[in-house]
């Protein structure tokens, strides 16, 4: 949902400060204000993907022979070094209350946005630059096998882009993450895993 080409990427322009700190106790409204230094539009395509049935015609050449019953939609950002600057844990939570469900990234500017991705239940992403993958906004990302790809801690993983200019295998990776980790992202989130 939004394709972030700078070489940084700091935790401000992911959700600013200042004119956003009386809606700190309000994650719906905060919400909106994700990304709107960075990428305007970011705010509406990601609601948009939240409306998508996995049974629309809009869906049908991505979800291809793919088990509807088992399959998750999210929203994705791709930034090649996300998260510099504050621990700001609302940069990665506004994300998920807009439907989001990774980043994607050459390396992450600091552990803790890193962290902050996966207490929300978010998968922390990590790939290759030598790919060259060239994401665009309404581009899709298929991921099978995710959830066994998680539990057993595999870390590089076979993916499918999906875009306008064509389709192209390449392999995302989910390096170092600790079984508590791989547990609260299974879980849905941090809230989710200490419920249990």
């Amino acid at each position: 949902m939004s394709v972030i080409n700078d070489e940084v990427t700091t935790t401000d322009e992911l959700i600013p400060s200042g004119e956003t700190s009386s809606y700190r106790s309000n994650p719906l409204n905060l919400a909106e204000f994700t990304l709107s230094r960075k990428d305007p539009e970011y705010v509406g395509r990601a609601k948009a993907v939240q409306k998508l049935c996995l049974n629309s015609e809009e869906l049908k050449e991505v979800i291809e022979g793919i088990d509807i019953k088992n399959t998750c939609l999210g929203s994705v950002i791709f930034a090649r070094k996300p998260g510099d600057g504050s621990a700001r844990e609302q940069a990665a939570s506004c994300q998920k209350v807009l439907g989001g469900c990774a980043n994607i990234a050459f390396e992450y500017a600091t552990k803790r946005y890193r962290s902050n991705l996966i207490n929300w239940g978010m998968l922390p992403f990590t790939m290759d630059s030598s790919q060259n993958i060239n994401f665009e906004n309404g581009d899709y990302i298929v991921i099978a096998g995710i959830k066994a790809a998680i539990t057993t801690g595999t870390e590089e993983i076979d993916v499918k882009l999906i875009s306008k200019n064509g389709n192209k295998d390449f392999k995302l990776k989910l390096n170092g993450l600790s079984k508590d980790e791989r547990d609260i992202i299974l879980s849905g989130c941090l809230i989710n895993y200490y419920g249990k």
